[in-house]
Formats: structure tokens, sequence, C-alpha cells
């Protein structure tokens, strides 16, 4: 089933809306909880003139999205941020969690933007945790633009190789995908 919608995916990325479509699935992916990786790599593999094209539209609007989930982190806060503290930790692990974030705020928000944990997670606890804006913008766009563009410069090159690679073990990929990403989100628990 997921290899036909690969497919269909696919096939949808020379329509009209396609790059809106992209746009806001990175959007939507530093908000809540969506894995994109394999959106970008059907894209790039899909068109291969606009790779670098796709890393920077899924770079901007994804930092876009984290501007929007950092704003709704904060401004929640009150509302609602304690309630969704004590549901997963402890006051205590917040407090020290939200000092570490504050102290290497820079290198949390870089590395978090660049690694398999969801970037949502840091872009809603950087609101809760009150960073601020500027460098979180800053070290975001540097991430979220390494990865994307790590992404696009390999299947600029290596294109053909890969597809034929994905094609051939599509399924063991996309479980290999999953078990990175739970690891991605339980080191973040």
């Amino acid at each position: 089933m997921l290899k036909r919608i690969y497919d269909w995916m696919g096939s949808k990325v020379h329509s009209k809306h396609a790059d809106a479509f992209l746009a806001t699935m990175f959007f939507i992916e530093a908000i809540f909880m969506l894995p994109v990786d394999p959106l970008l790599i059907l894209y790039c593999l899909e068109n291969k003139r606009k790779v670098f094209y796709y890393a920077a539209l899924a770079t901007i609007s994804s930092v876009l999205g984290g501007i929007a989930a950092y704003t709704i982190g904060f401004a929640v806060w009150e509302a609602i941020g304690q309630r969704i503290v004590d549901a997963f930790i402890s006051q205590d692990t917040f407090n020290y969690l939200c000092t570490q974030y504050k102290t290497y705020e820079s290198a949390a928000v870089l590395l978090a933007s660049f690694t398999p944990i969801p970037y949502k997670a840091v872009t809603l606890t950087a609101g809760f945790c009150k960073l601020s804006l500027m460098p979180f913008i800053f070290f975001s766009c540097i991430g979220r633009g390494a990865r994307f563009f790590l992404v696009a410069t390999v299947l600029h090159f290596w294109g053909p190789q890969v597809k034929a690679y994905i094609d051939r073990w599509f399924n063991i990929l996309v479980l290999l995908f999953l078990v990175i990403l739970i690891f991605g989100i339980l080191a973040f628990r």
C-alpha cells in the first residue's frame, strides 16, 4: 500500500500545485508530527533539475512553520503548557530541561533541526521555554537548510542510483525510516 502511495505522489510532483503542496507539508511538519523527508526525496527524484529549489522551498517552509509552532508554544504555555508537561514528565524534569535548553540553545536547535528528532518537538518547546526568537530562527535555518540541501545534493549526483535502490528496497527503507523516527521521538522524551 505504501508503495502505491509513493508512486501516486510521484505522479503528482509534476502538477501545477506540486510546489504549494510541498511547501504546505513542510510548514505543517514543523507544528505536527508528519514525516516529510520521503516527500522531499520523491520530489527530487522526479525532477532532478529542481532539487536545490525543492531544498530551498522545504527549508523556508519548515522554518516558517517552526516560527508558527514557537509562537503557539509561547502563547499557549499559560493556558495548557503546564498540563502537557505534567502529562509526560515531572515539573522538576521540565525545569531542568528548560535550563539546559536555554544554556545550550543554539546547539540544541541546530542539532535538533538536522537530526531525526521531530522538529516540532524543538519548535513547540522553544516557545514553552521562551528561548530567544532570533537565534532560534537563525539556527533553524542552518540546521534545516543543511539537512534538506544534503538530501538535494546526494540526489542531484546519485539520483538514478538512489531511485533504483528505493524501488528495490522500498519496504525495508520505510521500516528503517519508521524505526529512526520512533527512536528520535523516544530520545526526546
